[in-house]
């Protein structure tokens, strides 16, 4: 169930971070987020919960551990449900019914729960008065479970039904009891809700420290996005889309969707502060339950001072070479990327394509994204690169494309900037903002690149060509991304914010050994140089 990477005995440490599919098996946006915190904050001492699905998909890390992490442990969802052995004979305790009956009606019950019912449920977990073998195996749930079937399931199938539940209740008592093994830290931080999150609520419980909220993309909704793609629930994929659980939308997707709303819920009533990366995201998290005296924005970060070469390194003259850097899985919508390059390269011959990231999330959407790529006759024109180092790679691009169907509010736009490079983007998250400003202040900086609505090949390949084709336009645009980057996303701000919080949660936190452990002797944040923009010639 649970996997302790340590040696020796633990320290306690200041910060435990709890990450779900992120760092350090994961490569990504929050992955490069999380790795810049620890590394950017050497006087805290970090400790890492890690949640997983399966445990062969993270068995290679993609990070280096720092030294300020003192402890990891490794959690994996699919293990909840599956049998460890022989069921025990001794005779056991069950329990009461009205608690398994509180936790089928806080997840399942298609009634809102009141926050009572929540804090209980919580306790219920954290005491430890509900185990695997009351989900998996006890009269009492199968009569809760047959009783719910027969009230509210709308679907025929008793078994998806009974397997849906299975798989939902198993890894939350999983994490309530994995929770009471962890050594102690003095403060919480979960980069999510979800599993993450709920672990944190209970861990709080557990500890009685404060707990610290970080969403980069809002988790619900791009589970929603996952249920929606997901081939495994037999109904219209399309249906899980519309947000809501009305009758439209299929009652198993409906069950899942209901579970991540209700423990971000739960998130949202334990975490304080809550923390998002930009107004948008904040007003969803406030919609979903968030406390608004609670939440708080700290955008994205970016080390000047790293990417100074970077700049430095750019040729003259616009390259006519198109970017992609992310994941290849199907929520970046390599495939409008892919199409829309047969646009550009039927325009501009000389074009090409860069694809830069790993294939292995998902490698049967990439092997559709190889086919597309030779269906569409550009095999000597799209090159999928894997990982690369960006630093490297992104002076070398006219021009930085996303096609993503979902985002927050993407590092790789700021590092792109900081290489002189305009980005074309599709219309979510904070990508708008970030293009053409989000104050007027802002806003008077410029548009530094083009902002595309999601899944239009057409007019993402037309938003390229008119930078990779106007020089005024392109060089523009890259003032514009300098500007901006250097204004509002330096690292220290970033830094500096979440110092902040960290000192003042664990002053908070009350059984903080002593004050004078932790003397804030934070190092000095220099000042870093603007980047300047490039001049063109020919």
């Amino acid at each position: 169930m649970t996997r302790s990477l340590a040696t020796d005995e633990v320290p306690k440490a200041d910060i435990c971070l709890l990450l779900e599919g992120t760092w350090p098996y994961v490569r990504g946006g929050v992955s490069s987020w999380v790795n810049q915190m620890i590394l950017g904050l050497p006087e805290l001492t970090f400790s890492v919960i890690f949640i997983g699905g399966k445990r062969d998909a993270y068995s290679q890390r993609r990070y280096d551990i720092p030294a300020n992490v003192v402890h990891i442990e490794e959690l994996y969802i699919e293990e909840s449900w599956q049998p460890h052995g022989r069921k025990s004979r001794r005779p056991k305790r069950n329990a009461p019914r009205d608690q398994l009956l509180s936790l089928y009606r806080f997840l399942h019950h298609p009634d809102a729960p009141d926050e009572a019912t929540g804090d209980a449920l919580l306790a219920t977990l954290a005491e430890g008065k509900i185990g695997l073998d009351d989900v998996l195996h006890s009269h009492e749930n199968w009569d809760i479970v047959t009783d719910g079937y027969r009230s509210h399931c709308s679907d025929p199938s008793f078994i998806d039904f009974f397997w849906t539940l299975r798989s939902i209740q198993a890894p939350l008592v999983m994490l309530a009891q994995a929770a009471r093994q962890f050594p102690k830290a003095r403060v919480l931080h979960s980069i999510s809700t979800g599993y993450a999150g709920l672990l944190g609520c209970i861990l709080k419980q557990l500890w009685g420290c404060e707990y610290v909220l970080s969403e980069h993309g809002i988790y619900t909704k791009e589970r929603k996005i996952d249920l929606a793609q997901a081939s495994w629930i037999g109904e219209d994929p399309m249906e899980a889309l519309g947000g809501g659980l009305d009758a439209g939308t299929g009652y198993i997707r409906s069950l899942w969707i209901r579970y991540f709303e209700r423990i971000g819920l739960l998130t949202y009533r334990s975490a304080d502060p809550i923390i998002s990366l930009y107004a948008g995201n904040r007003q969803r998290q406030i919609n979903d339950g968030a406390d608004p005296t609670r939440t708080r924005i700290i955008p994205n970060g970016i080390d000047l001072q790293r990417w100074r070469d970077g700049l430095a390194q750019r040729a003259e003259g616009i390259a006519p070479v198109v970017g992609f850097i992310g994941r290849v899985v199907p929520i970046k919508d390599l495939k409008t990327f892919i199409r829309a390059i047969r646009g550009v390269v039927s325009a501009m011959p000389e074009a090409e394509a860069w694809i830069v990231g790993p294939e292995d999330e998902d490698p049967a959407y990439a092997a559709e994204c190889h086919s597309l790529v030779a269906s569409l006759g550009l095999e000597g024109k799209v090159r999928f690169l894997g990982f690369q180092n960006i630093q490297e790679i992104l002076p070398q691009l006219g021009v930085m494309v996303l096609t993503s169907i979902s985002e927050a509010q993407p590092l790789v736009i700021l590092e792109a900037w900081c290489a002189g490079t305009p980005v074309v983007s599709t219309d979510v998250g904070s990508c708008r903002e970030l293009i053409e400003g989000g104050t007027w202040e802002d806003h008077a900086l410029g548009r530094a690149g083009e902002v595309v609505a999601i899944a239009d090949p057409q007019a993402t390949a037309r938003a390229i060509l008119d930078l990779l084709l106007d020089p005024t336009r392109w060089q523009a645009a890259q003032a514009s991304g300098l500007a901006r980057v250097n204004r509002y996303y330096g690292e220290a701000m970033m830094l500096a914010c979440y110092r902040d919080i960290y000192y003042v949660a664990m002053e908070n936190t009350e059984w903080l050994v002593s004050a004078s452990n932790f003397e804030k002797s934070s190092p000095e944040i220099p000042t870093p140089q603007p980047l300047e923009p490039m001049s063109m010639q020919g």
